[in-house]
């Protein structure tokens, strides 16, 4: 393989992806690392078509796994139907300080091919609110700098959602939208009756409800509401950067996709202050290959970022790259995903749904909106829905044998309704991440050590779900009303964010307005590491806008020489 580009990127998941369709389409040769397998659409899908009863297990994972597997196992998601997506525990251990969950994807397409698809925009709100209250740095961007990109990201990948003209989640480029069932429609009537500051609406999914000319153009299909996504889908209704970024980058002729290939360090050049390369080890032979290019996009996932990032060490950067300020590999975020619940809501026993939809309704953040109201700072966004099971159990006093029994059992139970929570996390210095001094990996990479914790913050915006879903639930008419805090480790919601912040100071900031690396100018960094804070909106279609904004930056600054 030709060892020179013109850029590189790290990581192939949904930044990553972007970074290459857009750097791609701009002409410029680029090489795509992913420590991963490779992964073809369709083909690698081996669980799409398949019945449960197919399954081996039946969708569950032996004992034996689950025992060998604590960590991924508890991912939402995982399950025997999904587990080719997500890497064993052993496969790349890492050194828990305090309990992080690190749930990772090693594959072409990533964690693309896992999440939860949710799209919603952060407001100015988002990127205000953490200086203006002094609970956070400033960002060096605001949403109207993101606007354009958004529609971008939006109109490419399909987006399906309503305007509903809130403050708290801008309206975007969407699709229709998937249709509320009955209990939905009467939770939102009831809401606005009762909560009139407080707005359920259709969720902003990355899913094909009616796909426009440009995604047919990618090959992809309308949704078929199978709610089996994470499986892989094969008609492509939803976005991953295996149906989409990634086949229309390599369809400009530009792109180099190369799995198997760990990224041990970016290689800086003393003589021309810039980074001129990336050191990667071959997984199947162990072989150290060099790959130069005049600029490197990192998209390795944010604490995969910052430990690529710590490792590449030089004279010029002891403790990392552009790491002058010793803050690389802190102020790491997350979502707070702990409060849950849910209750069961009386009548529409006539009525059921058709097929599966595989989006949520949103409650929109409606705490610390336009001042700080709540003894807490930041919002959170709560995802709800209603839905209706088989019978777990036959009534008292009804056969418990034969075909009556059976048919009693098929019939639909109770329809329920639960709420959770996605609450704003405060970045902190001393949530960090750090190279392990007498640990490595079987790649001889040093582990990386997570230092990650809860704040009193987070404590009470769980109290406050707790208190408000619970009013909630009960004014839309709900009995045994359940609600509780799981208590689960930082990092299980998947969203971790923060370790190489953007800022406009280079004392208290790694990142520029146009994600360069203040002391690296060739060096992008677009996936989650770059949150300066967390808001409390679904994070990815941010990443995928912020990259495609650096990424027309950095191939005009290419174009011009400046790169």
């Amino acid at each position: 393989m030709e060892n020179e580009f013109d850029a590189i990127v790290i990581g192939s998941g949904i930044s990553g992806g972007w970074a290459a369709k857009e750097l791609c389409q701009q002409g410029l040769k680029t090489l795509v690392l992913e420590r991963g397998r490779d992964i073809k659409h369709i083909k690698d899908y081996p669980t799409a078509d398949l019945q449960q009863w197919q399954l081996p297990h039946r969708g569950s994972m032996p004992k034996d796994f689950v025992d060998k597997n604590p960590l991924i196992t508890k991912s939402a998601g995982f399950g025997e139907d999904t587990a080719h997506f997500f890497i064993e525990d052993d496969d790349h251990p890492y050194v828990q300080q305090k309990p992080f969950d690190w749930i990772r994807g090693y594959q072409l397409g990533g964690k693309s091919l896992i999440w939860g698809r949710a799209c919603q925009r952060w407001s100015d709100y988002e990127f205000k609110a953490p200086a203006k209250y002094g609970y956070g740095a400033d960002w060096p961007i605001e949403y109207q700098d993101v606007v354009p990109w958004y529609s971008h990201v939006e109109k490419f990948i399909g987006v399906c959602g309503n305007k509903d003209g809130l403050d708290a989640m801008p309206d975007g480029e969407f699709l229709p939208p998937f249709d509320l069932n009955c209990v939905e429609e009467h939770m939102q009537r009831t809401l606005n009756e009762h909560f009139p500051e407080r707005h359920l609406v259709q969720g902003r999914w990355a899913i094909l409800s009616e796909p426009a000319p440009i995604h047919l153009e990618q090959g992809r299909r309308k949704c078929q509401c199978r709610d089996l996504c994470m499986r892989g889908c094969p008609y492509g209704g939803y976005f991953s950067s295996v149906t989409s970024t990634l086949p229309w980058a390599e369809k400009t002729g530009n792109l180099t996709v190369r799995p198997f290939s760990v990224v041990h360090s970016i290689i800086y050049d003393d003589e021309t202050d810039q980074a001129s390369g990336v050191k990667v080890i071959d997984t199947n032979t162990g072989e150290e290959i060099f790959f130069r290019s005049r600029i490197i996009f990192v998209n390795a996932s944010a604490l995969n970022t910052s430990l690529i990032l710590l490792n590449s060490t030089s004279n010029r950067f002891p403790n990392g790259l552009g790491n002058d300020n010793g803050l690389l590999g802190k102020f790491i975020g997350f979502h707070n995903y702990r409060g849950r619940a849910n209750g069961k809501i009386k009548g529409f026993e006539d009525k059921y749904f058709y097929g599966k939809n595989p989006t949520e309704c949103i409650i929109a953040n409606f705490r610390n909106l336009y001042k700080n109201d709540t003894d807490f700072y930041g919002g959170y966004t709560i995802f709800s829905g209603a839905y209706r099971n088989r019978r777990d159990q036959v009534p008292e006093g009804q056969p418990q044998l034969g075909a009556d029994f059976k048919h009693n059992l098929s019939k639909p139970g109770d329809w329920q309704i639960y709420m959770y929570m996605q609450g704003e996390t405060i970045l902190k210095e001393r949530n960090r991440v750090y190279l392990s001094k007498d640990q490595k990996d079987q790649w001889g990479i040093p582990l990386l050590v997570t230092d990650v914790d809860y704040h009193e913050n987070d404590e009470k915006m769980v109290i406050d779900f707790l208190e408000e879903s619970r009013k909630m639930l009960s004014k839309i008419g709900c009995t045994d009303i359940v609600t509780y805090d799981t208590k689960q480790a930082p990092g299980l919601d998947i969203h971790e964010m923060g370790g190489v912040r953007m800022g406009n100071d280079p004392d208290t900031s790694l990142l520029n307005q146009f994600n360069q690396l203040h002391q690296c100018k060739n060096v992008f960094v677009t996936d989650g590491a770059c949150m300066t804070s967390t808001g409390n909106q679904s994070p990815s279609i941010l990443y995928m806008a912020l990259t495609a904004r650096a990424a027309s930056y950095a191939a005009d600054q290419f174009k011009n020489g400046e790169l």
